[in-house]
């Protein structure tokens, strides 16, 4: 047996386990995920109604974001300048 047929079988051997534990994994995933997904949610449970409290942190939370997207708008992006070239470069401090 040559050294290339030899090189070849031993490639295709690591490949092989190579793909053999991604499948492994990916079969261990799915009965993972199957195993531990909620059957049905709970369907009596009792409905929140909203509280003054509720409300208010809802509108500081809605003007919050209003005033971010309204400073994001105000501010106006410019590109970064590139700082000028030195006199010696770093490859020519190496020599």
């Amino acid at each position: 047996m040559n050294d290339f047929t030899l090189s070849l079988q031993i490639t295709a051997l690591g490949m092989g386990l190579v793909f053999g534990a991604i499948l492994i994994l990916w079969l261990m995933m799915i009965v993972l995920t199957a195993l531990s997904a909620d059957k049905e949610p709970a369907s009596d449970s009792a409905e929140v109604e909203s509280t003054p409290q509720a409300d208010s942190k809802l509108q500081v939370a809605l003007l919050a974001v209003a005033l971010a997207m309204a400073e994001q708008d105000a501010t106006s992006a410019r590109p970064l300048e590139e700082p000028p070239t030195a006199i010696v470069s770093p490859w020519q401090l190496g020599m």
